[in-house]
């Protein structure tokens, strides 16, 4: 059975890190890591509240962003220590979850980390510290659903609730102003879309569409029940306004197909040529005759309409997007 020697020193430095790298430990690197957090919580806590004040931000290239939103001003702060982008990805975290609260979530991560420091000089372990954090966590959670009180979705009367809870949500927004009028948009959006699924109602986000347009001001916002389509009609001669719209949904192209082989024709006639034309025609206006024959009013085609097509609707007074 062979044998391993005592291990000897060489003398010779073994590098493992990245030359010019440092390497910090034990309590210093910790209390390095906390004060970085702390230093973000301490920005962004300066913008909270009704007295909070608006920060103003120059990037790189001179542009200026004056914003006192927790998520805008973390995104557009160009911060380099680890730790610190920790607390970052945390408010975009919050941000994409619940739209709100990004300010609220780094200034309770900088509070805690604050008392944390105080219970590492007492000599506690920083895992008990997490461990404590932990069952602090559980129990707020267990009170806050024994003083939660149940919305009865079916009940009309529960849209005031919803609309004090949208409200809430938009005051720290930049259409505080219309905050009102926001929330009871949103309230009726969500009842258009609201399901249920056994013994819960869900709500899939995906369900509503936000269109923006330049040139108007917030309280020019509107609820469209139905569907947006963000596209011009394709010949000027066709109505703008059909109510009571008969839609034909059209996933084929309203036009002569051309072949998949390449083809000459050799005309010597000029005669030809015209009936060439007027066979492309009939097809077109074939095809409009049978849309117009089925009491379609509106068409929506997901491929090309040809010119002639487009003639031929707006002569029938079809709509065609």
């Amino acid at each position: 059975m062979a044998q391993v020697g005592p291990y000897e020193a060489t003398g010779i430095p073994v590098i493992i890190l990245k030359e010019g790298s440092t390497r910090t430990t034990g309590r210093d690197a910790l209390r390095a890591n906390m004060m970085a957090a702390i230093a973000v919580a301490e920005m962004v806590k300066t913008t909270y509240g009704p007295k909070g004040m608006d920060k103003m931000l120059v990037d790189a290239l001179g542009d200026v962003t004056i914003t006192n939103d927790g998520a805008t001003i973390l995104d557009k702060m160009d911060i380099q220590h680890p730790a610190a982008k920790m607390l970052v990805q945390i408010a975009k975290g919050q941000d994409e979850e619940a739209g709100d609260g990004t300010k609220t979530a780094v200034i309770l991560a900088g509070e805690l980390l604050k008392q944390a420091e105080e219970l590492i000089e007492k000599g506690l372990h920083p895992t008990i510290i997490v461990s404590g954090y932990k069952k602090a966590l559980n129990y707020a959670l267990k009170v806050a659903h024994e003083i939660a009180e149940d919305v009865n979705v079916e009940d009309p009367a529960s849209d005031e609730i919803l609309k004090k809870v949208a409200t809430s949500s938009l005051t720290s927004k930049a259409v505080h102003g219309a905050r009102e009028y926001i929330a009871d948009l949103v309230v009726k959006a969500i009842r258009q879309i609201v399901e249920r699924r056994g013994d819960r109602w869900y709500v899939d986000l995906d369900n509503v569409q936000i269109i923006k347009k330049k040139g108007g001001g917030i309280l020019d916002t509107q609820l469209v029940y139905g569907v947006v389509l963000d596209k011009e009609v394709v010949h000027p001669a066709m109505p703008r306004r059909i109510e009571n719209a008969k839609i034909a949904l059209i996933d084929a192209p309203l036009e002569i197909e051309k072949p998949e082989i390449d083809a000459e024709i050799r005309i010597s006639d000029p005669t030809q040529m015209r009936r060439f034309l007027e066979e492309k025609e009939n097809i077109l206006k074939d095809y409009v005759e049978k849309i117009s024959g089925v009491g379609a009013n509106v068409v929506i085609c997901q491929k090309g309409i040809d010119d002639v097509a487009q003639h031929f609707l707006a002569k029938k007074g079809i709509m065609a997007v």
